[in-house]
């Protein structure tokens, strides 16, 4: 197989981070492998987009806490073939009202999650998080957590991290401008057809981000899916000596203000003397990828500034740098993870790994490690099943 040019053990569909992520650790197997770009590497169109991400250790499911724990190691790896530091401890902060729920989890529900698994953290007043982290005008009741591993993410190095090993190794080849439109099973292959030629191979990982069902649609079925177009912007510090961790406020919506927000520190990597801060929430959810746009809500980004304005100190309320990410989320209240192989209606299904929807970026190396396990044995030491839910919501096109 390897004397043809245009056949690969496997073709990895979506050249972000989780695919660039996969192609990577079938780097380490030799795998021969094909990763397909529609647009450029390292763009700024799908949920790859952005600078900064948040790495945290709570959740409000313990095998959620231990995906976490078990990601560590492979941020270690990655961090030696970079001179850039992927991962700034500055620690994670969880406060707001305890009774809320949101897409983040539930602050009682995380730290009863931390406890099981022995994982030290402290609990917060919210006289104490004012004094120690900056912000004002808590409500008295609210509560809230510390733990002291989590970090802001350099996503824009963890990308360029993983692209330039994938051009570095003789197993690897990166092709974009490249949009998959045919997928075509030829006994035990698959035939994938791009505007620039056909490639054959064993197995595929489909990694497409948001633009996932125009993958899934060529192998006869969709997932079902909302998209959220996410706003973000950065404020100028007023105060030099003023520091945040990455943080989040759960909080009870308020008429159109979905009234949860989430925040990072400053960092010489990203707009120094700026922090970035976004809604964790969108006003009206997308039908389509297609029906995204680059400039964001200026509605949110309202609510934006009038939270900082309320509750954190140092900071002028006025947005710049502002931005979109677009993310498919599952239609799961929890907006789970799906990991899966293709539905077995699909031919050859056993031979097709899928990685969709969610907020994974602080598991992007791990999760290459168990996307390339998967597509290679049909199998991984990580246990999917908490991820493995396509029965539910892969739907079959008539």
């Amino acid at each position: 197989m390897g004397a043809n040019e245009n056949h690969y053990d496997v073709i990895v569909i979506g050249g972000g981070a989780m695919g660039l992520a996969t192609a990577f650790h079938l780097n380490k197997r030799r795998s021969k492998t094909l990763v397909l770009e529609q647009f450029t590497f390292k763009n700024q169109l799908g949920s790859s987009a952005g600078i900064s991400r948040q790495f945290r250790i709570p959740y409000p499911d313990t095998y959620m806490v231990q995906m976490a724990l078990d990601s560590e190691p492979y941020w270690d790896e990655l961090q030696k073939y970079t001179r850039k530091t992927l991962l700034d401890r500055v620690g994670t902060l969880w406060f707001g009202d305890p009774a809320v729920h949101s897409t983040e989890g539930n602050i009682a529900e995380a730290e009863k999650a931390l406890k099981e698994l022995n994982v030290p953290y402290e609990s917060l007043t919210a006289q104490e998080i004012e004094k120690r982290f900056h912000f004002k005008n808590l409500p008295k009741e609210y509560t809230g957590l510390f733990q002291k591993d989590g970090a802001s993410i350099d996503f824009k190095a963890t990308i360029q991290t993983l692209y330039d090993e994938c051009v570095r190794n003789k197993y690897t080849t990166l092709q974009d401008e490249s949009p998959v439109i045919e997928i075509k099973e030829i006994g035990d292959l698959f035939q994938v057809k791009t505007p620039k030629g056909i490639s054959i191979a064993k197995k595929i990982a489909l990694t497409p981000g948001p633009f996932m069902n125009s993958a899934t649609n060529l192998l006869g079925f969709n997932v079902q899916a909302t998209y959220w177009n996410m706003s973000s912007a950065y404020f100028k510090k007023t105060d030099p000596t003023i520091q945040y961790p990455t943080w989040f406020v759960f909080q009870n919506a308020e008429g159109f203000n979905g009234n949860q927000f989430y925040g990072f520190p400053e960092t010489d990597w990203d707009q120094p003397d700026y922090i970035r801060v976004a809604p964790d929430f969108v006003m009206k959810s997308l039908n389509k990828p297609n029906e995204r746009t680059l400039i964001p809500n200026e509605y949110e980004l309202a609510y934006t500034s009038d939270w900082i304005k309320k509750h954190m100190t140092g900071l002028d309320p006025k947005p710049y740098f502002t931005s979109t990410c677009l993310v498919a989320l599952s239609t799961i209240p929890n907006k789970e993870l799906l990991i899966d192989f293709a539905p077995n209606y699909v031919p050859n299904y056993k031979n097709i790994v899928i990685y969709v929807t969610g907020w994974a970026a602080k598991f992007t190396p791990y999760l290459g490690k168990i996307l390339s396990d998967l597509a290679l044995d049909g199998k991984t030491d990580f246990d999917i099943t908490p991820f493995k839910l396509g029965g539910n919501y892969f739907k079959r096109m008539k």
